[in-house]
C-alpha cells in the first residue's frame, strides 16, 4: 500500500496571517490556527485542550488568507504535514513542522473574525474557496465573494 500525508483542520487563527514575498515575489502566508477539544475528566467536570498549528500557505492562496483572514477568523486548512530544516542566526539547526495548506476555506461570514453567530453562517455557495493549482494564473483578479 501507497502511504498518505493530509491534514484537515478546523480551526481559528491566533493572530492576522503574516505574509513575506520570495525573491520571485511569491506570497507566503504564514497562519497560526488552534483547533480545540472538549472532554469531560474523571471527575465529571468539562476541560478544553488546545492545540497550535503553524501553517502555511502559498501564491494566490496566501494572498487571499491576508485580504479576508484575520485573528479570530475560523477557517478549513487541507494539505500535507512537512518538516522543514533551518539554521538559526546562532548557526544552530532547528526545525519546524508545519501544515501545507493547498486548499483553504473561509468558514465565518465575510470580514468576520470571533465566533460566528447563526445567522452569519455561510451557506454553501457563499463559502469560498481556495485551491492552488496551475489554472489560478489564468483567473481574473474578481473574487466571487
Amino acid at each position: 500500500m501507497s502511504s498518505l500525508n493530509k491534514a484537515m483542520i478546523i480551526g481559528r487563527l491566533g493572530q492576522d496571517p503574516e505574509v513575506r514575498y520570495t525573491q520571485s515575489n511569491t506570497a507566503v502566508a504564514t497562519l497560526s490556527v488552534a483547533t480545540s477539544e472538549r472532554y469531560k475528566d474523571r471527575n465529571g467536570e468539562q476541560q478544553e485542550r488546545t492545540e497550535w498549528h503553524r501553517v502555511v500557505a502559498w501564491g494566490r492562496t496566501a494572498e487571499i488568507c491576508q485580504e479576508y483572514l484575520k485573528k479570530g477568523s475560523l477557517a478549513y486548512f487541507e494539505g500535507p504535514i512537512q518538516t522543514r530544516e533551518w539554521e538559526d542566526k546562532d548557526g544552530q539547526k532547528r526545525y519546524t513542522t508545519e501544515i501545507k495548506a493547498l486548499s483553504m476555506q473561509m468558514l465565518d461570514s465575510r470580514g468576520g473574525g470571533g465566533a460566528p453567530s447563526q445567522s452569519s453562517r455561510p451557506s454553501n455557495k457563499q463559502a469560498a474557496t481556495a485551491e492552488i493549482d496551475d489554472s489560478f494564473d489564468d483567473m481574473d483578479d474578481d473574487l466571487p465573494f
